[in-house]
């Protein structure tokens, strides 16, 4: 285990500092976790992303305990271990990323404007503001994470939870791209929904294998 618990905080540490490359995070707001069996690997408290290392990650059991690590796991942790109880979640994904931090103070629900969005869950609701790091915000977050895998939070950032790490990340990409996608279109004029009718003709053509590599038929 304890080889394990080592490996995750290596890859904590790789994760944050490929959001802080793709300009997700900056300086040391937000954070990354991942579990690993009964613990918690979270990035620490006051972490500067870009240069995170894994002695800057703390493992926590799922009580919230530290048993490995040198420093203070993030002030989010609370909310970390809410979407490993609730959602079954492997990995969580934290960031202020620019443009969901942006709409996050304007809109109170980021509409299914684009089919991707259905790997966040379709439409990304918008938790009502509470301060940073409380119970209360932990506890609107994982409400407006119902049913998805996504959610922004009022004048405050996005979290996104996944079963791997590395797809955490790759959502957490997404979710910007949507929103930058929403930005632009209500840029121009009102943007358009994918109805839930076109939804579901979406999840039907992926379960018949679209987007996958698949053999010519002969």
């Amino acid at each position: 285990m304890a080889c394990e618990l080592e490996s995750a905080r290596e890859a904590v540490a790789a994760a944050a500092r490929r959001l802080a490359a793709q300009g997700l995070v900056v300086g040391t707001a937000g954070n990354v976790s991942q579990a690993i069996g009964d613990y918690i690997a979270i990035t620490a408290s006051g972490a500067v992303l870009d240069t995170v290392m894994a002695d800057q990650v703390t493992v926590v059991e799922r009580s919230g305990e530290p048993v490995s690590g040198h420093w203070s796991p993030s002030s989010e942790l609370a909310l970390h271990l809410g979407v490993y109880e609730r959602y079954g979640a492997r990995a969580v994904v934290h960031t202020h990323a620019p443009m969901a931090t942006a709409l996050s103070c304007v809109i109170d629900e980021l509409p299914c404007i684009h089919y991707q969005m259905l790997l966040l869950g379709g439409a990304v609701r918008v938790a009502p503001y509470r301060r940073f790091g409380s119970p209360e915000l932990a506890e609107a977050t994982l409400d407006a994470l119902d049913g998805k895998t996504a959610a922004l939070m009022a004048n405050h950032g996005a979290i996104v939870f996944a079963h791997e790490l590395d797809y955490a990340v790759e959502q957490s990409l997404l979710l910007e791209w949507a929103c930058t996608l929403y930005w632009r279109a209500a840029a121009v004029g009102t943007p358009r929904t994918v109805s839930q009718d076109e939804q579901t003709a979406v999840i039907d053509a992926v379960m018949r294998g679209y987007g996958t590599t698949q053999p010519i038929e002969r």
